[in-house]
Parts: C-alpha cells; sequence; structure tokens
C-alpha cells in the first residue's frame, strides 16, 4: 500500500468497533447467560436431588431451606449443619460448519468435548432461637458454568472458553405463625466472576478494509465519469486517471490480504466481577397432618459488572501493525487494553413445592418458574469514551422446571429415592450460541440416604441430564462470521452431603 494515497473509507470504522466491542460486551454478560436454566445451578442438596427437587422445601430435614425457601425452617428444631459437595459433569460437542463474512469455509475442527466436571459446594446452617422463631445461614453456588473448545475450532471467533461462577451468601429468618402457617425471608449477597476468550478474525477485518478500498475507488471512478460528462475533463483524461485509481487500489487491496491472510488470529480474555444484593420471600402451609404446601419468591439481582479486556495478536501482530499504520486513525481497533461496565439483571424465580407424607413413603412435586425475559437486550458501555455504546440482542423466553419425586424408607435408618424433571431451557435455534449450547432437558435422579446416629446423616445421590436437540441456525460474530450446526449434549450430577443436629 502506498501510505501517501489512503484509500479506506469510513465506512469500515462500524466492524472494527464491533471486533473490540462485542468481545468486550458477550463477556460480560456471560454471567447472564450462566444463570439460565442454560447450567442454572440447583445443586445444594443431595437429598433433594435424589428427588429431582421434589418437594424442594416441604419434604423435611432438610437445612437447604435456609436457601430455597426460609419459612420452612420453622420444621427444623435444634441447631443443624448440612454440608453437600455435588460434582456436575457436563458434556457439549459440535458438529456443523463456519464460514466467513463473505461465505468463504473458516478451516478448523469441531472443538472436541466442550464440558468438564466442576465441583458445586453447599453450606447450610439453622438453628431454633425461640418457639417461634429460627435463623439460619448459607453459602452455596446457585449459578457455574464452563466450556472450553480447542483452540483451533471452527467456531473459535465466537468462544474458546467460558468459565463463570456465582456465589450466594444467604441469611434467613422464619417465624412460625401457628401450627399451619409460618412465613421466611432472607437477605441474598451474591459475587458473580466471570473469565472469557475467544479468538478475533484478523482476516475479516482486512477482507473489510479491502471492500472500502474497493469502495472508494468506485466512488472516485465514478466522480472522474461524472467530470467527463459534463465537460471538465477529456475522456481519455477520465480513462487514465480511472485505470490509474483501479490500480493503485488493487495494489493496495492485495497487500491487506498478504499481511492478513486466512487464518490470521488474535485472542480476547475478558474478565469480569461485582457483588450485587438480592432478597427472598416464603410461606408454607400444612394444610393435613400428612400435607405440606410452600412458595417462595426469589427478588431480581441486578450486577453491574466491571469488566477488562487483554488482546494478544500473536504472529498477526506485524502484519495487522503494519495495515493499521497506513490508515486514518481509529479505522480498525487497535486491540488494546480496555475497560467496560454492563447492567445485567438476573431473573426473578416462584417455586411451589408440596409433599405428602405417609409412614412407608413420601411423595412430592416442584414447579419452578424463571423470568429470563428480563434477557432482551444488554448494554455495555466503554471506560474509553471515544468507543461508542453496544447494545446486544438476547431475546430470551420464561422457562419452568417442574419435577416429580419420592422417598421409600425401607428401614429406621435407610432412605431410597427417585425422581424425574423436565426443564425448559430460554434460547432456541434462533438465538443459541456456542458459550451456553444448552437445550431443553429431562432428568432421572436416584438418591439414599442412611441415619448413622440420632444425630448424624449422610445422603448421596445421582442425576443424569437428557438434553434434547440443540440446533444453532447461525450464530454471528463480532466479524460476521457464522457458525451453523448443533451439539450433543448431556450431563450428570453426583452428590454427597452430611448433616448433624446439635
Amino acid at each position: 500500500m502506498h501510505k501517501s494515497n489512503r484509500l479506506l473509507p469510513n465506512a469500515t470504522r462500524p466492524l472494527a468497533l464491533a471486533a473490540l466491542s462485542t468481545a468486550v460486551a458477550v463477556a460480560l454478560v456471560a454471567p447472564g447467560m450462566a444463570h439460565a436454566s442454560a447450567f442454572q445451578l440447583h445443586e445444594n442438596t443431595a437429598q433433594g436431588l435424589g428427588r429431582a427437587y421434589a418437594g424442594s422445601a416441604t419434604a423435611g430435614g432438610d437445612v437447604s431451606v435456609v436457601e430455597n425457601n426460609p419459612a420452612a425452617m420453622s420444621d427444623l428444631d435444634g441447631t443443624y449443619v448440612q454440608a453437600d459437595i455435588t460434582a456436575v459433569n457436563f458434556s457439549a460437542k459440535f458438529s456443523g460448519s463456519a464460514s466467513n463474512a463473505i461465505g468463504q469455509p473458516i478451516s478448523g475442527s469441531n472443538g472436541g468435548d466442550a464440558g468438564t466436571t466442576l465441583p458445586v459446594p453447599a453450606l447450610a446452617i439453622s438453628t431454633k432461637v425461640s418457639d417461634r422463631v429460627n435463623l439460619g445461614v448459607a453459602f452455596d453456588v446457585p449459578y457455574g458454568f464452563q466450556t472450553e473448545y480447542d483452540s483451533n475450532w471452527v467456531g473459535r471467533y465466537d468462544a474458546i472458553k467460558t468459565l463463570l461462577r456465582s456465589y450466594d451468601s444467604t441469611l434467613s429468618a422464619s417465624f412460625k405463625i401457628n401450627d399451619q402457617w409460618s412465613i421466611g425471608a432472607s437477605a441474598i449477597a451474591e459475587r458473580t466472576n466471570a473469565q472469557l476468550t475467544n479468538a478475533i478474525n484478523l482476516n475479516a477485518i482486512g477482507l473489510k478494509v479491502q471492500q472500502g478500498i474497493g469502495q472508494q475507488a468506485a466512488a472516485g471512478i465514478a466522480q472522474l465519469q461524472a467530470a467527463a460528462a459534463a465537460g471538465q475533463i477529456t475522456a481519455a483524461q477520465a480513462q487514465a486517471e480511472a485505470a490509474a485509481i483501479a490500480a493503485e487500489a488493487q495494489a493496495q487491496a492485495a497487500g491487506v490480504a498478504a499481511l492478513l491472510p486466512q487464518g490470521s488470529d488474535g485472542y480476547a480474555n475478558v474478565q469480569g466481577s461485582n457483588w450485587a444484593w438480592g432478597w427472598q420471600l416464603g410461606a408454607y402451609w400444612k394444610p393435613t397432618a400428612n400435607d405440606r404446601v410452600a412458595l417462595d419468591y426469589r427478588s431480581r439481582i441486578t450486577h453491574d459488572i466491571d469488566g477488562t479486556a487483554n488482546f494478544s495478536l500473536g504472529g498477526a501482530a506485524a502484519g495487522y501493525s503494519l495495515v493499521e499504520s497506513q490508515l486514518p486513525a481509529g479505522s480498525i481497533p487497535s486491540f488494546q487494553h480496555t475497560g467496560g461496565m454492563a447492567r445485567l439483571t438476573n431473573p426473578a424465580t416462584a417455586t411451589l413445592s408440596y409433599w405428602h407424607q405417609e409412614s412407608q413413603f413420601g411423595i412430592g412435586m416442584d414447579a419452578s418458574w424463571t423470568q429470563w425475559s428480563v434477557m432482551r437486550d444488554l448494554t455495555l458501555v466503554y471506560a474509553n469514551p471515544t468507543q461508542p455504546t453496544t447494545t446486544l440482542p438476547f431475546n430470551w423466553r420464561n422457562t419452568w422446571y417442574v419435577s416429580v419425586g419420592g422417598e421409600y424408607y425401607a428401614t429406621d435408618k435407610l432412605t431410597l429415592r427417585a425422581g424425574v424433571a423436565i426443564d425448559q431451557a430460554p434460547m432456541n435455534a434462533d438465538n443459541r450460541d456456542p458459550r451456553v449450547p444448552d437445550a431443553a432437558r429431562h432428568m432421572v435422579t436416584f438418591g439414599i440416604g442412611y441415619k448413622a446416629t440420632e444425630n448424624f446423616q449422610i445422603n448421596a445421590a445421582y442425576a443424569h441430564i437428557f438434553v434434547a436437540h440443540a440446533g444453532m441456525n447461525g450464530s454471528v460474530d463480532s466479524t460476521g462470521d457464522i457458525l451453523t450446526g448443533s451439539f450433543d449434549d448431556y450431563g450428570n450430577l453426583l452428590s454427597l452431603s452430611a448433616q448433624y443436629k446439635f
């Protein structure tokens, strides 16, 4: 390219900004993605998991009600400590293809198995401070997820690694109105951490630069032709100057193509975190001696996620720098360290829990609603005042989780559990992306409990999650690359707990 004759038009700036903007914005929204049935975690009780969380607040004897429905603490007579640990295993294998903005195929593998196994701990403590009042504190991980694809996979411009955790500290209280009714409330402090990485398609930016060169050259030639038609210059002059412009544009475009060929990748590593607060209200009703009903509402929690982004251009750094130096300032992103803030609202949830108790068995159900419609879009404001605000659409829908399960008391010490559940996904094939390749689920669970002494019991549970076909009708990244295909997903959960009553 000839620095003395810059032909790049300002039309390339929107794509250039998008390459940087979306890399940061997607990273900062990811905690919200993780909070969907798209890997929303219920895993704070091995007892509950054995029943597919049917009767989560009403089955009795489970200290996790501190975080699941504080009103049900009124049934815990004494001081209890319960610790749970759940191994969450998730598998996600992609099959499909990707192409760049002009339809050329993107090379790479299918990414391997993007899933992993994560430990999810939980601790709950409840104590009865009077005949009517119980207090409790709990620590758990209500949201957590990780996917990591091979670094050279075809969807690397959408996602490579997604790692996120939300840690909740919950302080709860219950009040027993009478033998039938109790109410409860909780204050929730939530810390969300996220790390996300993806490749940056520098070749796609180069292609846009080449298109801009061609567009400006065409505009210049059109001006010459108009001048010739108006008699301002001769036809021969117009033809000669047009040929010179075309040759110059062709040389510049060839130079960009040589400096940023296909496979010229950068790398973005983005991290963000935030503390936020929420609340919870619960009600607990015993209409008969054998039946219990509970209703719980957990508020929205709004996070102002602060994030930083670091970029590396690897082997393409020299070529990209040379292209950038030949263009007007700000035409393409410099990929320098930057920061940003995004306001993210985690959805409200409401759960209805029922349990029927007999001497030899118990059976129950849960129905839980999650208000994912709050995830319509996300707006990112940058620390750099020259960077325009970015808005990303999500258009998620509200979801339901419904489960049925029960317990069989084989002996005074041994309890057997089982349950089934269905769990909707907030996204579909039109708005699914590889960071959260989730779909509707069906879950089958089994559990066992053993009362070692009058004060000490242990519980274990296993669940297998069947995930529906997770099609993706074309996930478009910031540089216009399109990823199309589907995911083969499944999950396994293994949970252990110990409970002691003082």
